[in-house]
Parts: structure tokens; sequence; C-alpha cells
């Protein structure tokens, strides 16, 4: 019951893949590479051997790439659930019967509907509006600077209190009282 294992030649024979006389004269190819190559010295390369080195490398070049471009995918997905957490952890609710605040965004004008103690936090810059899936939150000034820090374009609108004071310290224009009910 014990089968004689068969070359590769004889298998691929009888698997009818080749027939004998391309056998024949692939074994004499073979036979005068190697007599060759004994004799005289010469290192003959093998042009499907090239061709497969060459497709190794392409192959693992190409796997790189791929592998780099999911990686770069998975980190995207993973900054943008860490925002989207911090943003539903974070976000002051809306005031619907509150002011109307408006804001540019993409060259477009933007309103939310806040209480007036907000719109002061707004302009003042002790909150934020950020944006995500196209969504407006009121997220407090530490929250939106974690968020620049991992995607910048989520933050809408985000005033600097130092600049604020800075601003205030060198204007003309300082002493001047500005209405309260001045809104626009």
């Amino acid at each position: 019951m014990t089968q004689k294992k068969l070359s590769l030649q004889e298998q691929l024979l009888k698997a009818g893949l080749g027939n004998a006389t391309q056998a024949k004269q692939i074994k004499t190819d073979k036979h005068k590479q190697n007599k060759l190559q004994k004799n005289n010295n010469i290192q003959i390369v093998d042009d499907i051997a090239a061709q497969v080195q060459q497709a190794k490398t392409d192959q693992l070049t190409k796997d790189r790439e791929l592998n780099a471009l999911q990686k770069q995918h998975i980190e995207h997905k993973a900054i943008q659930a860490q925002i989207k957490q911090l943003i539903e952890l974070n976000c002051k609710p809306q005031d619907p019967d509150g002011l109307a605040y408006r804001f540019n965004d993409n060259a477009k004008i933007k309103t939310l509907y806040v209480s007036n103690q907000t719109r002061e936090h707004l302009s003042k810059g002790v909150l934020a509006i950020v944006t995500f899936n196209q969504h407006y939150a009121v997220v407090p000034a530490e929250i939106a600077e974690k968020i620049r820090l991992r995607d910048a374009r989520c933050v809408i609108v985000f005033n600097d209190a130092h600049a604020i004071n800075e601003k205030t310290a060198d204007d003309p224009y300082a002493a001047f009282q500005v209405p309260d009910d001045l809104m626009w």
C-alpha cells in the first residue's frame, strides 16, 4: 500500500501540465547551464529566479504601503472617536429660548441659540464652539484645546482669552463705553 513518491517533474507530467518532450528539453537545458557554470566559472543568471525575486520585492513594498495606509486609517478613526467622546462628555446644553449667537463656518454664517451667560463666556474665551459630524456643540476652552490638538478643523469658534486681554490694553477706544444692548 505504500506509494512511491513522485518527483516534481513526474507529478507535473501526470497532471498534464507538460509532456515528455518539454521535460526532456528542460532537463538538457539545465544540464548545459550546470556544465557551463562548472567548467567556465560563469554565473548564469536565471531569468525566472530574477523575476520571482523582483516580484517578491514588489509585493513587499506594496504590502508595506498598504499596511501604512491601514495604520493611518486606524489612527484617524481612533482620533475621531476621541473627539466624539470629548464632545459628548463635556458639551454644554443649548438654550432654544436663548439669544442667537452667530458664527462663521466655512464662509457660511451659522446660528446657535445660547443663554446670555454662555454668550459672554464664548466672547471671553471661556467656552468654544466645536463641530463633529455636522453638529455644533459648546464646550469648555480646555476641551476645545484638546480637540484642536487632535484635529484643528473641528474647532470653529475659540476666542483666546490672552489675546483679548492684550487687545484691551492697546485699545485707544477702551475709555469709551459700548452700549450693553448692542447686538448684531
